[in-house]
């Protein structure tokens, strides 16, 4: 008979910060990993995720001089490799006209956050492919694209309103936009993976840091926690969180109407404490933690892995064990970890 007499269940008792990293494409412009397995999510220890992108301003618009060949650039604020970055406005940035009829210049923020204008391949006509003739450019992988200025005559004049674009997500890249779901634990067929984000919709691969060409999308930044775990020196009673599912019925002429609902319960589990003030367990009640229950304490896998908010209810008895009540109030069901 297989019993839990062996078990051990332990909690996040610690948080090593992780400062800003790339997140790793996994290939599909959507899906970014880090190169630990969990982020915590422990109030004040949230990840933050910061992709390179404009912030604030940057607004690219016909120049206040009346000069030829040239834009403004308003002041801007940016994110680039997590750090929230000031540019100060340019006045009469030079968009140099092309011996052919059409090309297409990206406006961008490198790296050293300073503007630039990065030209494309002329044509005598336009295309929207990036890096082919008459399309935008390829930009640096560390750069930000904030407009584009097409330019559609060879001859020098005003430019004008209409060939400037700034349409978030096509010609300027946000910070914000697309928007991601964060990965915190990451389980597929029982094995741990690392732990990312998932954006809403893939990312254009519109930059390149090679010649030829390896087209990518824009970086991604985040920081993170990674969670140390402590043991429940004592403990029984173990509870997963998991989903359970329940019918309901309608008596209906001459039949009857069934409908199935899931719902997710509370994991739960004993602690016993030494005086239950002081005990470690104490210090985290109502914060947002991971779990692990391990059926074979000897054992490094299989595990059940949750995370969510430790809630406790203590008891203190004149002739017994001062024991604590412990819920876990996740938001996903438990996940068993095999390998």
């Amino acid at each position: 008979m297989s019993t839990a007499e062996n078990a051990k269940v332990q909690y996040e008792s610690g948080q090593d910060l992780v400062t800003f990293v790339a997140l790793t494409d996994q290939g599909d412009q959507l899906d970014f990993r880090s190169a630990d397995n969990l982020w915590s999510n422990r109030s004040g220890y949230e990840p933050d995720v910061k992709p390179n992108g404009l912030a604030t301003g940057g607004v690219v618009s016909v120049a206040a001089s009346g000069s030829s060949d040239v834009v403004d650039v308003a002041a801007l604020t940016c994110y680039l490799a997590g750090t929230l970055t000031t540019v100060t406005a340019e006045a009469d940035l030079s968009i140099p006209r092309p011996t052919a009829s059409h090309v297409k210049y990206s406006i961008t923020v490198t790296s050293a956050g300073e503007i630039s204008a990065v030209k494309g391949v002329e044509n005598t006509s336009f295309s929207t492919t990036r890096g082919a003739a008459g399309g935008p450019p390829y930009i640096l992988t560390d750069s930000i694209e904030i407009a584009q200025v097409w330019l559609s005559a060879a001859e020098s004049a005003d430019i004008t309103a209409t060939e400037i674009k700034q349409t978030i997500g096509t010609h300027c890249e946000r910070y914000d936009y697309p928007t991601w779901e964060e990965n915190r634990f990451n389980v597929e067929n029982g094995v741990i993976g690392y732990a990312g984000i998932t954006f809403a919709s893939a990312l254009p691969k519109s930059h390149s840091a090679t010649s030829p060409v390896l087209a990518v999308a824009k970086a991604v930044y985040a920081q993170y926690y990674e969670p140390a775990f402590t043991d429940v020196s004592k403990a029984s009673d173990f509870v997963p969180p998991e989903t359970t599912h329940s019918m309901s019925s309608k008596q209906i002429y001459q039949r009857t109407l069934g409908a199935a609902s899931s719902s997710l319960n509370q994991g739960s589990f004993t602690a016993y404490l030494e005086d239950g003030i002081s005990d470690g367990l104490l210090y985290y009640k109502d914060d947002y933690l991971f779990f692990k229950f391990y059926q074979n304490a000897d054992n490094s896998t299989p595990y059940l892995l949750m995370q969510g908010k430790l809630g406790i209810s203590r008891t203190f008895p004149a002739g017994d064990q001062i024991t604590a009540s412990c819920t876990i109030s996740a938001e996903e069901a438990a996940i068993e970890v095999t390998g």
